[in-house]
Parts: structure tokens; C-alpha cells; sequence
């Protein structure tokens, strides 16, 4: 679970943030000012300080936030001056942006506040579509606007270039004030309440949040411009209202509630992309009418309320469709305020004792939860000693009372429903040694004296007024922990109300202290009430014994709470805070003390000491079973082999035409022989014309066990090397998934106990990835990369890992990690199993839960007519109207279903509005016909169009990996190195989700996670890197073309700058992968690409060589092996797409190889060889001599290597290979 934060505000107005990952409250020091309340979201905190005014605060991050400034100088070309900046009158500006509408010389961007500063100055950009383009970075055209090209020509007659700066934003970690301005100046009144969300609306701009605030004269404001690039936003736009707003809050979502003056709810309708701020409002009513809403608190699907009795309410219908719901119902429990974070999660504070609070057991399910829990966590300034009882605390204090103060009895007024905590209090002047005395009787008629209420509207009333009173020192005392009922409390069962006892405090205690020292509070209603008693101030132990502590509050001075005391909340905010039901928290570990006593006492025992200890065990260990084994070795052994079979029905997808699937019987054979060795054989028994026959296969001849999806039935394939060549597998279907997974890690752990293989992979392991996400690894063997006899492809075994991944990159010292479809890092612990695979079959630790997301595409066609215009009626030709990317398969809402069972849903349909190629305001994308290339725009010949709608998908599973927080991946690489090599530390980088580069430090043999990531500047965004041998360092950006690091060493780990490299035959690149001595890319065809001219002096290289074609993914080894993933590989019975193919004959003299051969497919979506550095044992071939041919005839000479796979035919026939 990554690390997020939890923000609250304490009734002293200072910010508090508390980790998911850690056990006390972080105070936010950088804050100057008192804060009212906060609102947080996972990259930033909004709040309202005491003077009324909104500050940010954006948590840092590795990767800065930079925004980059352009504008383009146009020239025209004129018979006197050449190209020159004198234009026409109808020409553009001289400066202007792309357009040429808008007038931008250099000297007209300025930064936008005092938070943002300049990188640098200005600078040409010399790339043009993916090629660099000549010195100068002109790009010619005939006229404006027109279409522009890198080299001129003779009819050139205009030409253009752009400049680039780019601006940084500064303010991280701190607050930084946001201007109550709006376009016509300042705003009329100050801000009273704040709420950010919004940012599931839309993706694009990146990170854009919705901010809504409440004025003090009730109005609503919304913040226009909030995105990752501009995380202060642009400016204010004020919102139409029915009435006087108190209270707002917005969720992730379309979700937006307020609550008026008059205690009733407003809804906001009409939110989407195109329109954040919403149309209309509706209005709700109150859940109670006898006392209207005070607050209300919104997520995804759910609405939370607090009316003015502390009621706390659930409405109940809530979703996209019908966001005012349809009921409310009741919860148990008293709130002064409930906060909504991520997932639904609800936070709220007690009216009781001022905590905060976990609604425990919300779930997708059960969105009202369960329970109420206190998050009871210290503060990282309670330091205070618990003993100190003296009267001199209280000048430290800053204020000291005379009289009577009455410590806490906040009671529910609803004995029916709720219960509320009761907390002993010694009397002062009680001797720490004697029991506490009986409780003076309260007189009705005397008034309660309070603790001065606060009048700033930063703090609820009277929040100081429920501060209690306790006796420090005193042993005898003991204090009930704060709870709130559960939900299953009957109704109607009474309680028995005992208020605490009041404490007295003698007039003569008081003399000779100066005024409390109060910062923006009302003393009128303090009141001292003198009372004397022998039950209060016993002269007998007045010298022993001494004050405690009384109920005193300082704004300014010292720290206000002791060690034992909780500290009084006024606002939480969990935005932020990335937890479920499911997180282990530690938040709730009430053995704090305990653990921390048990690492005392671990660090009080010596080095020396454990050793020798550990020294005693073993010897004891060594003679015990010295003394149980040597006297039975003269027995002979019982059993010399075992057979044992294990049977079961199952269907089989019949090899032979009609292909169906038959009820089969299933059986699986093993044994043992003498020498511990194991084997097995599978049998599969079925009736053909009435006829028994079977199938076989040794397990030792298994080559991989595959899940696969199939909508109806639970099926998996068994390999064998001649299936693997045939690209036919053994299908079959288990009548449940338990069935088959179940037989999955059965037949698992029998192929790898026949191979013996045991325990995790290796350091030199093969890594790959099926396009379901399933990770499986192979043990290379020593002739892998022998030559000219290598192992061949169809022969290697690949047994699984549990997980779920999109991609894995390794290296030879055992460094691995792997990408997720939802871009999450994830780094390879050392363990083996997870997933289906328990028991024996996985490790017992280093496996941890690990869930990844992914979306489901469908696509909704429409046709133009000339009297409906666009419609779902197409022609019989056409392809569905709901249909996959293809057309070919009907995909509707209704029946497009997850991948697989493991995948639940987690959002609803939208549409999506980021496919390449740009759509509209409606998402549709238009062309000509289907199929072809579609674009975002409506002209007169589109006759089709179609848009593409997004669900997201979420999957639970466990496996050997850990998360890397808190940035999103893309791609990563980790550098090659031998097989003994020592480097410290490793070279990793990675590409993020939004396209930054990035260089990961700290990472070691011992710490493969490493500790924090570098910054790595680019002009524009990257997709794809690569770092290999001499620490080389390739990548492509988005546009495709290549791109070189310069000077990257173990001294400057992130290089000083980037070469721009041209790309092969004008082909937009896709991927690259850096060997020890070689470089390869694809292309987004699907060829194959080698760099030839590499040298130390030289090695960006000097050319292109085109290798093959269909090919989706290379990777590149540390012995310069090629190991691909390509497509339309022919098999037994049909093409087959996804399969792991190894290029023969890479020598250092003929580093492209000579021909293919063929491993497992298809499927397969990514594999890595760069942690095999095994290289094979070189044989000699001797020439054909009389002794040779001699020896050919000799029946004891082993049989000759078997023959090569047909290689991959790249005969070229107009510029395209004929078969790949």
C-alpha cells in the first residue's frame, strides 16, 4: 500500500498530517499562520488560515512540476533581404504562438506568481516530427499556414521556429497564498469553507481538481485552472445559489453537496468535462427537520451528514445517475464533523472527546461500514514528562484559574442510542498514595463554570469548553478510552448517565499570578465559583501532595497538552489518504509500548553474545542428529519407490476437426526411484466411435502450464516441445477455478520437482509475460547461447510466478522489477509462489498482496444518413454497432464482461476522451468508412464515426513483489553487468506514466527497491529506455524519435545532456533495448532495427540496418543476445501472434545474427534475457579429416545436434518482408 496522509486541524489551529505508514501525528511546522480547516487530495492540501485567506501546500515529489512556455519567430523571404522579419500586412506576428493569432514575444511571459521561477533562458527547439532538423531549427513552408517541412526548398517562401523555455514550480512543502481575486479584483468577502475533488471527471489536463469555497456571506465560489501544471489554478468564477451557504464538500466524482443557513441541502447537477462547475441545483431536505444539517461530506457513491443534535446520517441510492439518493438512515454515533476520503473511506470527529475517528468495514458492498474506531496515535511533540505535578507547570503555561473548573461531561442527550465515555478524575490535593476520595455533591442551582469559548469561527464553538482535567502522578487514577457505540446496540436499552465528579480548586492557590495569557478568545463567559471543603484541600497531605494539572489552554505558548492527554481536533480531511478496509494500519496498534519495550531489551544483548548463542544451538542441533542417524544407518530402507496417481474429470478441446470439447478423465501418475529422483506422466483417457483410447505425456517433457481465458469455461494448456513447435497445445477445462488452479499448481510443482527446480529463480532466470499478465520465468541452461548448437526454444521450461504484471526487466546480480498495467512499480522481493500456488508450493514470506488495474475498451459505431443524420443503424455490411477495436466481435455494455473472474469492476462506463488521434467535445472520432483512420474533427466526406467507452477493472492477487511508491511507470531498465560483477549502486531508470525520465538512486544487491528517484530533463515526453553495457543509455520519446544520454557514468549518474539521433527510414520508433556492445529498436510497424557504427569513441553509431519485420518487443542481453516477441509465427494450424522467438548465430562479428528460431507463443507479450549472462562453453570444431569421417560411422558418437527451425524469411518484395 503506498504511503498517503491523513490531515487534520487541532482547536489551536495547527496542521497535523498522519502517514498510512506511520504511527504519530506530523506537525506542519512550515505553517506561520492558525488554519481553520483543510482540504487534501492525494498531491496537495488546500486550506483556510485565521485570516481567511486560501493557501496550497503541493507535496514534493522526484518529479518537479515544470511547465513549458513556447512561441514561435516567423520570417519571410523577400528578393532584398532574404528571410527577414518583415512580413506582410496580412501575415502573422513576428512572435506568436502556433496559431499566429496571438501575439507572444519573448519578453511578454512572465510567471504567473512568486511560486514558479525560471529554469533557464530561452533556447531553439531543433526537433521537427521525430527528426532534427538543420542548425537555426527552421522549418520552411510556401505560406502561411501551411504545411511545414524541414528542408528548404525553392518555393519556400516562409519559414518558422520554435523557442522553448520552461518554468519550475518552487513552493513544495509549504504554504503558499492563493489570490482572492477574480477578473474584475478582489473578492468582495473572505473565504469561510473549502473542498477540493473532481479529479476523476477528467484526465485531461493532467491532475485537474475541482475547488469549491463557501464565503462568509454564504456565497460559492469555484476555482478555475487547477491542473499539474498549474496547481494554483487561474481565478475565481462565483457560482448562482437558491440560498446562503455554511458548508461544501466535493467528491472524486460528478458529487457536489452544500448545506444552507436554513439547515437544508443543495445538490449540484449538470457536472462534466466540459462543465466542472455544474448547471443547477436541487434541493434536499433535512434528514431530521426538527434540527437542520450543520455539515455534509461526499465520495464516489456515498453522502454522509451531521445535523445540530451531532446526529450523524447516511443517505442511502446515491450513484452517477441519481446523485440526490433516495433516504437517509440513521447512524449511531455523535460527530461534530465526517470527512469522506478515497475509496469511500469515512473520517469524522466525536463531539465527546474531540478525537478523531475510522468508520471501520465500509466496503463497495456495505458503503455505511460498521463501527466507529479512534485513531489513537501521539503527536510528535508530546514530550512532555508525565510527572511533572508541580504548581510552576502552570507558569509555563501562560494562564492559571481560581475557582472551580469542571472537567468533562459531555453526555449523548439520546441515553437511547448512545453511550458516552466516563473518565475518573482525582480531586486536588489527594495524595498519590491514598484512594481518591468520594465526589462532592454538585449543587443544580450552581451554574458550571466554562473554559472561555473561542470566537473565532476558525475552531467550533466551544470546543475548549469538553478539555478535562486528569491527576498526573497518580497511580490510583485510571481513565476508560473514548469510544463510540457500535452499530449493534439495540434501540431503546437504557444507560445509566454518571457525570464526572467537578474539581474544586482552593481561592488561595490563585494569588500572585499574572492574567491568562488567551489569543483570539471571549472571556466573558469564564466564571469562578469558590468552594472549600474537606473532600477538596486536606491539610494533611497539602505538603506531600501537589496540583496536578488544571484544564489550561494557550494559543501561543508551550505545548498544551501532556503526554497522557489526547489533543482536541477540529477538522480531518482523508482526500488523500489512500486506505480500504483492508489496509493494516498501524494507526489502531495499542502495543506501541510493548514493542518498543521488546527492541530495548533485543538491543541490550551483544553481538557477541548472539553469536555465541547461535553457536550453542548449532552444536546442540549437530550432536542430536548425530545421535538419532548413526544408529539406524545399518537398516536397509523400506521403501524404494512410491507411486502414487491422482485422478479427476476434466474436458478436452479434441485435437482433430470437428473440434469440441469432450468429457475426458484425467489422471496424473508419479513416482519416485531409489535415488530420490521424481517423474511423473499424465494420462488422458476418452471414447472415439466408441472406442477407449488415451494421450500421454511425460512430465519431465511438460514445457509450460498456461492459464487461459476462455469467457465460459475455466481452462488451461499443457506444452510439450513438439506442441510448442505446432503452436497446438493440450486444452483443457476444470469444472470450477478452484478445480483448476488447483491441478495447475499440482502439475507446477511435479514439472519442477522432475527438473529440480526448487526455491526462487535464479539470478540469471529469463523473465517474461503472457498478455494476460501472468509472469512465468525460465532457468537458462549453459548452451543456450552456444554456438553454432544452441538449446532450442521449443525445449525450454517455463514454470509460473505469482503476480500480475505488464512488464518485468531484470539483470544478472538479481535486481528485478516489474510494471503493472495500472503503472504501478513493483519490485521482486526474493520469493517464489503467491497467487494459486500454497502450501510447499510458495514461499512462506516475501509474498504480499498486490492488486493492479486496467481498463476494458468497447466502441459505440454510428453512421450518417441524410435524414436522422448519425445513428446506430448502419448498413449489412458494417460492422456492429458496439463493437471491439476490430469490428468484428459485438461488445455492448451489457454483455462485455472483465478479462477474467479475478477481475472485478470498479467504475462504471465513460467515455474516453484520450485516444490518439483527438476527438470532440462528444468523444467521437470521425472518418470516411470503416475501417480506417480516424480524427477528431467533423468534415463533410466523415460519414462514419464511432467514440470509445473505458470501465475499469480491478485484480486482487498476491506474489514476490513490493510496491515502489509513489510514481507511476511506464518503463524501466536496470543496467547489464556480469554474471560476478560487484556494482554499487545499480543504474536504474525509468520512464513515468506522463512521460518524464527518471534515474532511480540508491538502488543495491541489498536495497533492489533503492531510495529515491532523479529528475531528468527532457524537451518532451519519452516512452521507451534502455541502459546497457558502459552505461549506455538509448531512449524514445513519444513522437518516435531516438534519443542518446551523454557522459552517464557512476560519478554523474543521470548524464549532462541528450543527442538527438535520426530514426531509420523515416519510422516512428517504439522501443529500444541496449546490450552490452549492441542496439536494437522497433519501430510501431513491427520492424526491426540495428544500429551499426557503435564504438567507445563514437557510440551513438552511425546507421540503421533493418532486420525483420513483426516484431512487437526486442530485448538485448548482456552476451548481446536477441530475444523477441513477434507475430504471425506459422504453426500447425494457424498464425500465431505472441511468440518468444531467439535469434542464432549473434557472434561479435556478426552481432544481427544469421536466422530465427522458435520458443513459446502465441500470447506472449514481453520478455527479458538481461539477466542471463551465462556464457556458453566454447567448442571446438575440428575440420573433416579421414579421423572425422571415421568417427561418424561409430555407433557409441552421440547423434547430431537436431536441425534449426525454418528460419524467418525477410526476402524484401516492394520495400515489405514477405514473411517474418
Amino acid at each position: 500500500m503506498p504511503v498517503s496522509l491523513l490531515w487534520a486541524v487541532d482547536v489551536y489551529g495547527r496542521v497535523y498530517s498522519l502517514s498510512t505508514g506511520g504511527q504519530q501525528w506530523e506537525q506542519c511546522h512550515d505553517a506561520l499562520l492558525e488554519f481553520k480547516r483543510v482540504t487534501a487530495v492525494q498531491q496537495c492540501c488546500w486550506g483556510i488560515a485565521c485570516d481567511h485567506h486560501i493557501y496550497l501546500n503541493v507535496h514534493s515529489s522526484d518529479v518537479p512540476i515544470r511547465y513549458q512556455e513556447e512561441t514561435y519567430e516567423n520570417q519571410r523571404w523577400n528578393p532584398k533581404d532574404n528571410f527577414s522579419d518583415h512580413l506582410l500586412p496580412s501575415d502573422r506576428w513576428h512572435w506568436s504562438d502556433i496559431t499566429g493569432l496571438e501575439h507572444q514575444p519573448l519578453d511578454s511571459f512572465l510567471l504567473p506568481s512568486t511560486n514558479w521561477e525560471w529554469e533557464g533562458d530561452w533556447y531553439i527547439d531543433e526537433n521537427f516530427g521525430g527528426e532534427p532538423t538543420e542548425k537555426g531549427g527552421w522549418t520552411y513552408a510556401m505560406d502561411f499556414p501551411a504545411t511545414y517541412i524541414k528542408d528548404k526548398k525553392w518555393n519556400s517562401c516562409v519559414r518558422r521556429r520554435r523557442w522553448i523555455r520552461y518554468r519550475r514550480y518552487k513552493a513544495t512543502d509549504t504554504w503558499a497564498k492563493i489570490p482572492s481575486e477574480v477578473h474584475s479584483g478582489p473578492l468582495p468577502d473572505p473565504f469561510n469553507d473549502i473542498s477540493c475533488g473532481g479529479w476523476e471527471i477528467s484526465e485531461e489536463p493532467r491532475g485537474r481538481l475541482s475547488l469549491w469555497a463557501v464565503s462568509l456571506q454564504g456565497k460559492v465560489w469555484f476555482r478555475e485552472g487547477i491542473h499539474h501544471h498549474s496547481p494554483e489554478g487561474d481565478g475565481w468564477e462565483e457560482v448562482s445559489l437558491p440560498g446562503e451557504v455554511v458548508q461544501i464538500s466535493c467528491g472524486p466524482g460528478d458529487l457536489v453537496w452544500a448545506v444552507l443557513w436554513e439547515g437544508q441541502l443543495i445538490v449540484r447537477e449538470g457536472i462534466t468535462r466540459d462543465c466542472p462547475q455544474g448547471s443547477s441545483w436541487v434541493v434536499v431536505d433535512s434528514p431530521n427537520p426538527e434540527a437542520g444539517a450543520i455539515h455534509v461530506a461526499v465520495g464516489d457513491n456515498v453522502v454522509w451528514a451531521v445535523t445540530k443534535d451531532n446526529k450523524v446520517w447516511f443517505r442511502r441510492g446515491i450513484n452517477s445517475h441519481n446523485p440526490c439518493g433516495s433516504g437517509w438512515i440513521g447512524m449511531v454515533g455523535e460527530m461534530v464533523m465526517v470527512n469522506v476520503g478515497l475509496n469511500d473511506q469515512v473520517w469524522g470527529i466525536s463531539c465527546v472527546d474531540r478525537a478523531v475517528y475510522f468508520r471501520q468495514g465500509v466496503t463497495s458492498s456495505e458503503l455505511s461500514g460498521k463501527a466507529w474506531k479512534a485513531v489513537n496515535v501521539p503527536r510528535d511533540g508530546d514530550i512532555r514528562s508525565h510527572s511533572s505535578a508541580s504548581i510552576s507547570s502552570l507558569h509555563s503555561a501562560g494562564c492559571f484559574f481560581s475557582g472551580e473548573v469542571q472537567a468533562q461531561s459531555v453526555m449523548s442527550e439520546d441515553s437511547d442510542t448512545e453511550g458516552g465515555p466516563q473518565r475518573a478524575v482525582l480531586e486536588v490535593g489527594s495524595c498519590p498514595s491514598s484512594p481518591p476520595p468520594e465526589p462532592p455533591p454538585i449543587d443544580p442551582d450552581v451554574p458550571k463554570p466554562r473554559i472561555p469559548k473561542v470566537t473565532s469561527d476558525s475552531f467550533i464553538s466551544e470546543m475548549l469548553s469538553d478539555r478535562e482535567v486528569k491527576q498526573e502522578g497518580a497511580t490510583a487514577a485510571t481513565t476508560a478510552s473514548p469510544s463510540i457505540p457500535e452499530e449493534e446496540v439495540a434501540l431503546g436499552e437504557p444507560e445509566a448517565k454518571c457525570p464526572p465528579p467537578a474539581l474544586l480548586l482552593s481561592p488561595s492557590l490563585s494569588g500572585g499570578l499574572g492574567d491568562p495569557q488567551w489569543s483570539n478568545v471571549d472571556l466573558e463567559e469564564t466564571q469562578t465559583h469558590l468552594a472549600v471543603g474537606p473532600a477538596v484541600v486536606r491539610g494533611d497531605s497539602a505538603d506531600t501532595c501537589s496540583l496536578s494539572s488544571v484544564a489550561t489552554y494557550t494559543l501561543c505558548q508551550g505545548e498544551p497538552y501532556g503526554a497522557d492527554e489526547h489533543p482536541l481536533w477540529a477538522w480531518v480531511s482523508g482526500g488523500g489518504c489512500g486506505v480500504n478496509c483492508h489496509s493494516q494500519l498501524n494507526w489502531f496498534n495499542s502495543a506501541t509500548a510493548l514493542a518498543s519495550s521488546v527492541q530495548s531489551m533485543s538491543l541490550s544483548i551483544s553481538p557477541a553474545q548472539t553469536a555465541a548463542w547461535r553457536k550453542q544451538i548449532y552444536e546442540q542441533l549437530s550432536e542430536r542428529s548425530k545421535r538419532e542417524m548413526d544408529h539406524f544407518k545399518h537398516y536397509e530402507q523400506a521403501v524404494e519407490q512410491s507411486v502414487w496417481v491422482k485422478k479427476g474429470t476434466m474436458q478436452w478441446w479434441r485435437d482433430w476437426k470437428p473440434h469440441k470439447w469432450v468429457d475426458v478423465r484425467f489422471a496424473l501418475e508419479q513416482f519416485s526411484g531409489p535415488e530420490g529422483n521424481q517423474d511423473g506422466i499424465l494420462f488422458l483417457y476418452y471414447n472415439f466411435n466408441e472406442e477407449k483410447k488415451y494421450l500421454h505425456a511425460f512430465i519431465n517433457e511438460v514445457t509450460i502450464l498456461v492459464p487461459v481465458l476462455n469467457d465460459s469455461k475455466h481452462t488451461f494448456a499443457v506444452y510439450t516441445a513438439e506442441r510448442t513447435k505446432q503452436r497446438w497445445p493440450i486444452r483443457l477445462a476444470a469444472a470450477t477455478e478452484v478445480e483448476m488452479h488447483d491441478w495447475l499448481a499440482l502439475l507446477s510443482v511435479s514439472c519442477c520437482d522432475a527438473r529440480g527446480i526448487q526455491g526462487p529463480p535464479s539470478k540469471q532466470a529469463i523473465w517474461s509475460v503472457t498478455c494476460k499478465g501472468d509472469i512465468f520465468v525460465c532457468e537458462p541452461s549453459p548452451s543456450l547461447e552456444a554456438c553454432p548448437y544452441p538449446t532450442p526454444c521449443d525445449q525450454m521450461f517455463w514454470h509460473q510466478v505469482g503476480g500480475h504484471l505488464r512488464l518485468v526487466e531484470c539483470n544478472s546480480l538479481g535486481v528485478v522489477w516489474g510494471v503493472g498495467y495500472d503503472h504501478t512499480a513493483w519490485v521482486y522481493t526474493g520469493g517464489y509462489g503467491g497467487g494459486f500456488f500454497q502450501g510447499l508450493a510458495s514461499s512462506t514470506d516475501n509474498i504480499y498482496t498486490q492488486t493492479d488495474v486496467k481498463c476494458v475498451y468497447i466502441y459505440e459505431n454510428q453512421r450518417w444518413n441524410p435524414v436522422t443524420g448519425y445513428t446506430n443503424r448502419g448498413l449489412p455490411t458494417d460492422r456492429y454497432m458496439w463493437s471491439d477495436a476490430t469490428g468484428l466481435q459485438e461488445c455492448t455494455k451489457a454483455n462485455t464482461k472483465p478479462p477474467s473472474p479475478h477481475w472485478t469492476w470498479v467504475a462504471d462506463w465513460t467515455i474516453d476522451y484520450g485516444i490518439s488521434g483527438g476527438t470532440d467535445r462528444e468523444g467521437w472520432q470521425y472518418a470516411a468508412d470503416f475501417p480506417t483512420s480516424y480524427h477528431g474533427h467533423k468534415t463533410l466526406k466523415d460519414f462514419v464515426r464511432r467514440r470509445r467507452w473505458a470501465r475499469k477493472c480491478k485484480l486482487t492477487t498476491t506474489g514476490p513483489w513490493q510496491e515502489v511508491p509513489p510514481i507511476l511507470l511506464s518503463d524501466v531498465t536496470i543496467v547489464l553487468c556480469g554474471a560476478q560483477s560487484s556494482v554499487e549502486p545499480i543504474p536504474l531508470w525509468a520512464i513515468s506514466n506522463k512521460g518524464d525520465v527518471l534515474c532511480r538512486l540508491g538502488v543495491t544487491i541489498l536495497t533492489p527497491a533503492g531510495t529515491s528517484w532523479l529528475h531528468v530533463g527532457t524537451d518532451q515526453p519519452f516512452k521507451s529506455i534502455s541502459i546497457g553495457g558502459a552505461n549506455q543509455v538509448w531512449a524514445i520519446a513519444r513522437d518516435g524519435s531516438a534519443f542518446y544520454r551523454g557522459s552517464v557514468s557512476s560519478e554523474s549518474p543521470a548524464g549532462d545532456c541528450w543527442y538527438h539521433i535520426p530514426c531509420p527510414g523515416r519510422q516512428k520508433l517504439q522501443q529500444v533495448s541496449v546490450g552490452r556492445t549492441s542496439v536494437y529498436t522497433v519501430d510501431q510497424n513491427g520492424n526491426l532495427w540495428f544500429r551499426q557504427g557503435l564504438t567507445p569513441s563514437y557510440p551513438q553509431g552511425s546507421s540503421w540496418e533493418h532486420i525483420c519485420n513483426n516484431v512487437r518487443k526486442v530485448s538485448v542481453g548482456p552476451l548481446d543476445q536477441v530475444w523477441v516477441i513477434a507475430d504471425k509465427v506459422q504453426g500447425s494450424h494457424s498464425l500465431s501472434c505472441g511468440t518468444v522467438c531467439h535469434r542464432l548465430g549473434v557472434q561479435p562479428m556478426d552481432p544481427k545474427g544469421q536466422s530465427w528460431d522458435y520458443g513459446i507463443g502465441g500470447g506472449w507479450d514481453h520478455i527479458t534475457v538481461r539477466g542471463n549472462s551465462i556464457e556458453a562453453p566454447r567448442v571446438r570444431i575440428p575440420s573433416l579429416t579421414p579421423s572425422l569421417t571415421a568417427s561418424l560411422t561409430d555407433p557409441l558418437r552421440p547423434p547430431p545436434p537436431r536441425s534449426l527451425l525454418p528460419v524467418m524469411i525477410t526476402e524484401m518484395e516492394n520495400g515489405n518482408a514477405v514473411r517474418c
